[in-house]
């Protein structure tokens, strides 16, 4: 029978039916990071972080490496395997609880979006089941873990109740939207349920009560008035709009408060490209007095950086687009909005425009199905709109014209490996060449992320790798990353070496050094 790990609660693992007892603290926060990461490698360096959250003794290699010996002695041998710099835990994502509750809240959205909403409410009502209390209470490692996965119960729970009220079971959830008023009070999405279930169940002045009460809380703790969603529903509760009792079935296109924020995270540290950062902002500035539409093109070779170019400039000018950020990474899209096949890990353009459409509040069923009507669709959401469009690797211009959105605010960063030279022409896009950096600047980035003082001989490797690199950034971010994995393996394994038992060094060392046991 396969392992079973339920981290939703208390840590607990089964074997065929059978638990399985782990007591001692330090093995079950090892083994909490491995699941929590299932088939992925977890460093070390990072295992050490979840046992002692900072505070690391100089033994900690060394006991990373028993606990995880006696891990496979719990488990089995081939619970836990070998991976440089770590150690990887292989199990099948149905035999863990975070997993599976991750899976039934992405069917859930899935049937939302396609109309579905009974369908949905049961999907979110089994994944919310799976929690059995709070998660690795005791593991100060892992309390931004915690805090991720909580925030993902809390908006599967607010997506249920949302749907629910829509469905108009509002008497039922207001008692469930009370409880979770009183355990997360800063939740405005939560009040502006509250509300309006307790509105549409009659209760207009206890909807008005709570608004009340909620702008009293906010101004004593943070001093700050309700944010404009639930004022606008308060308003809308005085004035006893109409709207107010129907299900929210439809948003009209391009209407309502739906800011979408697509962007990736952006790449750190960043150094240099100053000019090209300058290059950008002369391009892209929104112009009230001339409303034109603006295009850049980032063209260079891969590797060179073009994608952290562009998310460190939108990321650095959010504020210039209020109504929001879409971003696709365009890598293997087909061309065509024919709905056809793409190649081989690629999507059509078309579902990309789905997307877009639905990140601007289109609900799914209202999208057309000619894709005529779906461009006209989109340019028609963005029209009125100060968007951002970020559009990632992309492989010629063809591939990018149905995704140019067709307000004159909006602004649209494309990178590419291609020169784009018809988008230049046709489209009047501007144009910047990213080229590799200059070799102090690559040096910088080096030392940043190798990490200065460090020994002449690191010092020479530092050189070398920036040499070798010919100034592109992915190289020396590669190689920065080999030497501190390497430099932290074999200063730990020397230090390690005269006291520690055979089968702990034997655990300890990273698989490219030896055979897993």
């Amino acid at each position: 029978m396969a392992l079973e790990f339920r981290v939703l609660g208390p840590l607990r693992v089964f074997d065929g039916g059978e638990e399985l007892q782990i007591c001692a603290n330090r093995e079950l926060a090892i083994l909490a990071s491995l699941v929590l990461n299932a088939n992925r490698v977890v460093s070390v360096d990072r295992l050490i972080e979840t046992v002692w959250a900072g505070s690391a003794p100089q033994s900690a290699w060394r006991q990373v490496a028993i606990c995880v010996s006696r891990l496979r002695r719990t488990l089995g041998a081939t619970a836990i395997e070998t991976s440089s710099p770590g150690y990887l835990l292989r199990v099948s994502a149905e035999n863990i609880d975070w997993l599976r509750f991750g899976a039934l809240v992405a069917r859930a959205r899935g049937q939302a979006a396609g109309g579905a909403r009974e369908d949905a409410v049961l999907l979110l009502r089994e994944a919310l089941a799976l929690w059995r209390g709070n998660p690795f209470e005791d593991i100060r490692g892992l309390r931004y873990d915690v805090a991720r996965m909580e925030e993902s119960r809390l908006e599967a729970l607010e997506a249920c109740l949302e749907l629910e009220i829509e469905l108009g079971h509002h008497h039922r959830v207001i008692p469930e939207l009370l409880a979770l008023v009183a355990e997360c009070p800063f939740r405005e999405r939560v009040r502006a349920q509250l509300m309006l279930a307790q509105y549409r169940a009659g209760r207009r002045a206890e909807a008005l009560r709570t608004y009340q009460e909620t702008r009293r809380y906010l101004l004593e703790q943070i001093g700050l008035e309700p944010g404009p969603a639930l004022r606008r529903l308060h308003d809308q509760i005085l004035r006893d709009e109409s709207g107010l009792m129907r299900p929210a079935t439809h948003r009209p296109a391009g209407a309502g408060p739906v800011v979408p924020s697509q962007l990736p995270p952006q790449v750190l540290p960043y150094v240099g490209r100053t000019g090209e950062l300058a290059a950008l902002d002369a391009a892209l500035r929104p112009e009230p007095e001339v409303a034109v539409p603006g295009t850049m093109v980032l063209s260079g070779p891969r590797g060179v950086g073009k994608s952290a170019l562009a998310l460190r400039w939108a990321h650095a000018r959010i504020d210039w687009f209020p109504d929001g950020q879409l971003y696709a990474d365009m890598g293997g899209v087909s061309a065509g909005m024919s709905g056809g096949s793409a190649g081989v890990g690629g999507v059509s353009a078309e579902v990309i425009v789905d997307r877009f459409l639905r990140a601007l509040g289109v609900p799914a069923q209202d999208i057309p199905l000619d894709p005529a009507e779906k461009l006209a669709l989109y340019r028609s959401c963005t029209a009125r709109r100060r968007l951002l469009v970020v559009l990632d690797d992309v492989k010629d211009s063809d591939q990018v014209l149905p995704l140019l959105p067709g307000g004159a605010n909006c602004r649209v960063i494309i990178t590419s490996a291609d020169l784009l030279d018809d988008l230049v022409a046709r489209q009047g896009a501007h144009r910047e060449f990213v080229r590799p950096l200059p070799a102090e600047v690559a040096r910088e980035l080096a030392d940043m992320l190798v990490g200065a003082p460090y020994t002449p001989t690191v010092a020479q490797a530092v050189t070398d790798l920036v040499a070798t690199s010919s100034g592109n950034p992915l190289s020396v971010r590669l190689g920065a990353a080999q030497m501190r994995s390497r430099a932290r393996y074999h200063h730990d394994l020397a230090r390690m070496a005269p006291n520690a038992p055979a089968s702990a060094a034997c655990d300890a060392a990273p698989p490219g050094e030896r055979q897993p046991t």
